[in-house]
């Protein structure tokens, strides 16, 4: 049901990701044009691309490191989630757990390390990202859900991690609505952050260490060339053709159209939606509590994510994930209608105290999936190119993770991090369309449908379920 005030609230919403639309947003660097070379090439200024350029240069500053962007770096899904940086390498413990039962140990181990890793490297850099270390409130709105908190509370324990079940009363005492009816704290696995000033931040840590950026630079193929990977670019309206010849290379294209054509049936686009609010009055902040900032997230299969903001804004997106046939990626499809509606519809409900609170950005974003919902691995080219994919929304911490995996393979050595199951093994595979666009649209139906149902699942789901293959908002 569509609350009457939805349409109201969102008609001075500006079509444009909150956190880009900012004067602190920095000036895009020029374009690349002639013959350039370099030690390393790293294709893509998101987190992935720019946690890669300042580990290598950190680990050695005599490498010459060079970073190209199809736009500014930021500018896609570095630039537009909700900032939750999880510590969680496998899009949570209980998936890490079915696909990775041998390792889950230690790869918890690895990402509670990588979580303290990005906080040391935000204070190391000066990085003004509004870093908080607040955890995670996962709320049950549904009588059925309780148990599966339940469940996740056991297995959390299990690996020692701080958790603590809500009941309903204590849930709403931590944040107020009355659709909660109970709730898990997870209180060191997930920080919130600003995610654009992150990636500007990082930009700036990489320049000052002496990486070359160029943004407003599209690699349009590799080749080999001789010893080393030649990239053809294309620039700016006034910048002409370049190229980079490179000894190894990183590919951090993510949810877009890949350079290596194995990567197409391994990686599907979706589409995210987010909505964020004017900034809260005192009232309206003593309307719902919310003293100690928790990320929050609900439990349904289409889920929505949400938190505030530095100046006391919420930010509330997911639910829908959508999926455009044959893996399209446009700048029209950045914007839905309906999706916002549903989002403020859904947002009144959850808060029904903040009726009068308006929305002042609406903007939608591409991430990169897979079929078991986490990052994967890999290299071309006799090993000199790696990269890493698929990290279906959590990429805001995994990402650096994924930075130091492809340096690794890059160095042909054998380590700690290229042993892991993790990195070794690939996800299935998408099927080609149309079975593609078939498959994700009756998955989403599947579990908006189980969502309606007490969280049972029909037979495609359960099918799924025993392949290993599915789809997740």
């Amino acid at each position: 049901m569509t609350l009457p005030h939805t349409g109201r609230a969102l008609a001075d919403a500006a079509p444009v990701s909150y956190w880009l639309d900012r004067p602190e947003r920095p000036d895009a660097l020029p374009s690349l044009s002639g013959a350039h070379a370099a030690d390393l090439l790293v294709v893509g200024g998101g987190y992935a691309g720019l946690w890669t350029a300042l580990l290598a240069k950190e680990a050695d500053p005599d490498r010459d490191v060079l970073l190209v962007d199809a736009g500014t770096c930021g500018w896609a899904a570095s630039g537009r989630n909700g900032g939750f940086c999880a510590a969680s390498l496998t899009h949570g413990l209980a998936n890490g757990v079915e696909r990775f039962p041998g390792e889950i140990g230690e790869l918890e181990r690895l990402g509670r390390e990588n979580l303290d890793a990005i906080a040391a490297t935000v204070a190391k850099y000066d990085i003004d990202c509004d870093f908080e270390r607040t955890g995670e409130l996962a709320v049950a709105v549904e009588p059925y859900q309780l148990d599966g908190l339940a469940a996740d509370a056991e297995l959390a324990r299990r690996y020692g991690h701080d958790v603590r079940l809500l009941d309903r009363d204590e849930v709403r005492a931590e944040v107020t609505s009355p659709t909660y009816l109970g709730g898990m704290w997870d209180a060191d696995r997930v920080a919130l952050l600003d995610p654009a000033k992150l990636a500007w931040g990082l930009r700036r840590a990489a320049l000052d260490l002496g990486v070359r950026v160029h943004e407003h630079t599209r690699v349009t193929g590799l080749a080999r060339d001789g010893a080393a990977l030649l990239a053809r670019t294309s620039g700016g309206a006034d910048a002409a053709p370049g190229s980079v010849r490179a000894r190894q290379v990183v590919l951090a294209t993510n949810a877009f159209p890949p350079l290596l054509r194995r990567l197409r049936s391994w990686v599907v686009p979706v589409y995210d939606y987010a909505l964020m609010t004017e900034p809260l009055t005192a009232a309206q902040r003593d309307a719902i509590g919310w003293r100690h900032r928790q990320g929050l997230a609900d439990t349904g299969n289409q889920f929505h994510y949400y938190r505030l903001t530095a100046d006391n804004r919420i930010l509330f997106g997911g639910y829908d994930a959508i999926y455009h046939y044959g893996n399209r990626v446009a700048p029209a499809l950045e914007q839905r209608e309906a999706t916002f509606t549903t989002l403020a519809s859904h947002f009144f409900t959850t808060f029904p105290q903040l009726a009068d609170v308006r929305f002042s950005h609406r903007w939608g974003g591409v991430i990169d999936t897979c079929t078991r919902f986490c990052a994967f691995f890999g290299t071309a080219y006799e090993g000199r190119l790696a990269y890493a994919a698929g990290f279906t929304g959590l990429g805001v911490g995994a990402t650096r993770f994924g930075a130091r995996v492809t340096l690794d393979l890059l160095s042909g050595t054998d380590t700690p991090l290229t042993r892991l199951d993790l990195v070794r093994r690939k996800p299935l595979p998408f099927p080609p369309e149309p079975a593609r666009s078939v498959g994700i649209n009756l998955t989403r139906w599947s579990l908006a449908r189980a969502d309606a149902r007490d969280g049972r699942r029909n037979l495609w789901l359960r099918t799924l379920d025993r392949l290993g293959l599915g789809f997740d908002s």
